[in-house]
């Protein structure tokens, strides 16, 4: 069942990272990222690896140490838990970064390879956008269209 819940995990969250990537400016993509349940199918494949290991789980991230983590994520149910968590943060954060880029006027092109580097090296992803966001201020309401800084 582990396998089959790692495999799972990715497929998931594909169809939510094609939108953003792929389709950006559809109109279905807009109304299913705008929603944050997008991760909930993740969440849930997490729920299923971590609670029934909940007893080696809570002491290692109460109490953590290097040897302890690394015991923890060592095993197939411990790895496939640290990728769900890692696929369901990096389509949260994907997620916020499109919303956000939507608003400010951030061109497509401009982010399909931010959205790419945050679902292969996450905090890396998000650290792009961070320098991005900085050139667009977000739209005003009612505004014409974005602003873009100097």
């Amino acid at each position: 069942m582990t396998a089959t819940l790692f495999t799972l995990t990715f497929a998931v969250a594909a169809p939510f990272w094609a939108m953003m990537i792929l389709l950006p400016r559809w109109s279905w993509t807009a109304r299913v990222i705008s929603s944050p349940l997008i991760v909930l199918p993740v969440v849930v494949i997490y729920a299923l690896l971590v609670v029934p290991a909940f007893g080696d789980v809570l002491p290692a991230v109460t109490r953590p140490t290097l040897a302890g983590v690394r015991d923890l994520l060592g095993t197939s149910d411990g790895a496939a838990a640290g990728w769900a968590h890692m696929i369901a943060f990096d389509l949260f954060v994907g997620r916020w970064a499109w919303l956000d880029s939507r608003e400010r006027g951030v061109p497509a092109l401009v982010m399909a390879p931010v959205l790419l580097l945050t679902i292969l090296l996450g905090p890396l992803g998000l650290a792009a956008y961070l320098a991005v966001r900085t050139r667009w201020q977000p739209s005003a309401v009612g505004a014409t269209g974005p602003q873009r800084l100097g």
